[in-house]
């Protein structure tokens, strides 16, 4: 997973930085109800993505918490492509720090704890507490956002 993450965002930030695009893509992007749309899709991805804390949560549902782990990695390692789809770009202001926070929170996902195989409680805490207050930030920016987008058109 950490290689299909890592190249996804590279892929992104490459096409980002050396403006690479799929004219059709783009074009379809400018459109008020493609938007909205493939902006539905991000959100359903991140909300899906709460689901596995969902299951650490509620006792009669942390049975199936190893099982979604899997699940919540790879949809996570993919999300590059969901992103590109819906923007091609970061934006400007609060949709810049949206964008950033996605990104650093995919790869923070990507590197977990499998990858570092590190022992030691505070690294797993620490690893743990940063990216659920990233998830909590992209959230709460997220319906801000949505909130933004309906309120102005």
């Amino acid at each position: 997973m950490l290689s299909i993450g890592s190249t996804l965002l590279i892929c992104y930030i490459i096409q980002y930085a050396f403006v690479i695009r799929w004219d059709w893509m783009y074009t379809l992007q400018l459109d008020e109800m493609y938007k909205r749309w493939s902006g539905v899709a991000v959100a359903i991805f991140i909300l899906l993505q709460w689901l596995l804390t969902l299951t650490r949560v509620v006792k009669r549902w942390r049975k199936y918490a190893m099982k979604l782990v899997s699940f919540h990695k790879w949809l996570g390692a993919f999300s590059p492509i969901l992103f590109y789809i819906h923007a091609m770009e970061f934006g400007f202001g609060y949709l810049a720090l949206l964008s950033y926070l996605f990104f650093a929170n995919m790869l923070l996902g990507t590197v977990n704890l499998d990858i570092v195989k590190s022992k030691k409680d505070w690294v797993f805490q620490s690893w743990m507490i940063v990216h659920v207050a990233f998830s909590v930030l992209i959230t709460f920016i997220l319906f801000f956002h949505i909130g933004v987008v309906f309120y102005y058109k």
